[in-house]
């Protein structure tokens, strides 16, 4: 497997490298060792999976704060997402910048996803699931989020969004710490 760095640091897409043979291939997803030596997170505590019944709809931005902030692996097994982190670490020389990618079942992208960004994606296809390998238990007093559309990150989606929570479309502008 490769593992590219992306503009915001710490962040890494996963691109695993098959194996192919008449069967069909064979390729690593993650590999604690692998993670170690680019000094990732490689063991995780919870696997979470969510289905998006319907193409627009958007799940975030979420994140957790010390001591429960998240490592995430995040992977799309099933349709197609674009895949949304935030830059929230105030001395980063990244503050406030996003990154997007589209996350497919078929191209079998991760997204690697450090503490202190924000997270969302926008399913891109009806019946999408995407899988997330979380470092640490989820804990729901450490959970928080900023609006899909906040004006101070300027994240582009590229549908129109279809469905989104109550909690999703509750959460304030962004305010720094």
């Amino acid at each position: 497997m490769r593992i590219e760095a992306l503009s915001l640091a710490g962040a890494y897409r996963i691109v695993p490298e098959p194996a192919t043979d008449e069967r069909g291939f064979f390729a690593r997803t993650a590999c604690a060792e692998t993670f170690a030596a680019h000094g990732l997170v490689g063991a995780f505590a919870q696997s979470s999976v969510s289905y998006n019944a319907r193409r627009g709809t958007v799940r975030g931005l979420h994140y957790a704060v010390p001591p429960h902030a998240e490592t995430k692996l995040v992977r799309c097994t099933a349709g197609a997402i674009h895949d949304v982190i935030v830059d929230l670490r105030p001395g980063s020389p990244t503050y406030l910048g996003s990154v997007g990618l589209e996350l497919t079942a078929s191209n079998r992208h991760a997204l690697y996803i450090p503490p202190g960004l924000a997270h969302g994606f926008q399913a891109l296809r009806d019946e999408t699931e995407v899988l997330y390998m979380i470092d640490v238990p989820y804990v729901a007093a450490s959970a928080r989020g900023l609006r899909w559309n906040d004006p101070s990150i300027r994240v582009t989606w590229p549908e129109p969004v279809s469905v989104i929570s109550p909690r999703d479309l509750a959460y304030p502008d962004w305010v720094a710490p």
